[in-house]
């Protein structure tokens, strides 16, 4: 048994490093960079109303590109990407005595980055451009609807295991930004990649918030059985209500 001062020392600091190695096992393993999985699900380029949607051919390019694997392949090939960020915007509140506070105003969400590797018939990239023509039509140089072109972008963070961990999604997603490519002769023992950016509305993580913000009709729904439950509940005797 240790005795003295220095023996208590050792034994708090042997029992720190036992309880440190027991994080490193199980559910308290180390989560790894390198082990993640995403899943793209672009618009099918039909939910607009306008009449610009059905002279747009890549609204049908989308849709077998959807059928034919291309998008979940392309997920796949996903060699890079990060988790977003969010930043809390601020104003400093004056309106006090003493030292200044900065007071939250809302939030705000920088773009997010990717880079996919590329077949060698360039599928990856042909199906990140035809994601983007639906935001514009080349044939009659017009800007598509909002809800036409914008779809979402999950990122999941995997164990040794490959089971999912921790995941986000992109909400309202669509490739910004398409990176150029480049090409040379000296280049023989690399491959090649397409970068992408892209922008959204807002992300969630898909644990406690992944039923946040509820679609409209659903608290619609959701207010009007409340309701109903509400004026039930009014009319049944408070006896009985009791038992």
């Amino acid at each position: 048994m240790p005795t003295g001062f220095g023996g208590l020392v050792d034994a708090v600091a042997y029992g720190t490093l036992n309880e440190f190695l027991g994080m490193g096992r199980g559910d308290n393993g180390i989560s790894r960079p390198n082990r993640y999985e995403v899943t793209l699900f672009p618009p099918t380029g039909s939910r607009g109303t306008g009449a610009s949607n059905n002279s747009n051919v890549f609204t049908k390019i989308m849709g077998e590109l959807l059928g034919d694997g291309t998008v979940r392949a392309t997920g796949l090939k996903c060699e890079s990407i990060n988790l977003p960020g969010r930043n809390i915007n601020t104003v400093e509140d004056t309106n006090i005595y003493g030292p200044e506070r900065t007071i939250a105003t809302g939030f705000s969400f920088a773009d997010v980055t990717a880079t996919f590797q590329c077949s060698s018939d360039m599928r990856e990239k042909k199906y990140i451009e035809v994601w983007q023509k639906l935001a514009y039509n080349q044939q009659l140089w017009s800007v598509g609807y909002y809800n036409d072109y914008v779809g979402k972008v999950q990122i999941h963070t995997l164990d040794e295991q490959n089971n999912r961990r921790y995941g986000v999604e992109l909400v309202e997603a669509y490739p910004k930004n398409l990176e150029a490519q480049a090409l040379s002769y000296t280049t023989t023992d690399s491959y090649q990649t397409i970068g992408c950016t892209f922008s959204y509305r807002y992300w969630k993580n898909l644990t406690d918030e992944a039923n946040l913000p509820k679609p409209l009709d659903q608290r619609i729904a959701e207010s009007a059985v409340n309701t109903v439950t509400r004026k039930i509940a009014s009319q049944i005797p408070s006896v009985l209500r009791r038992l």
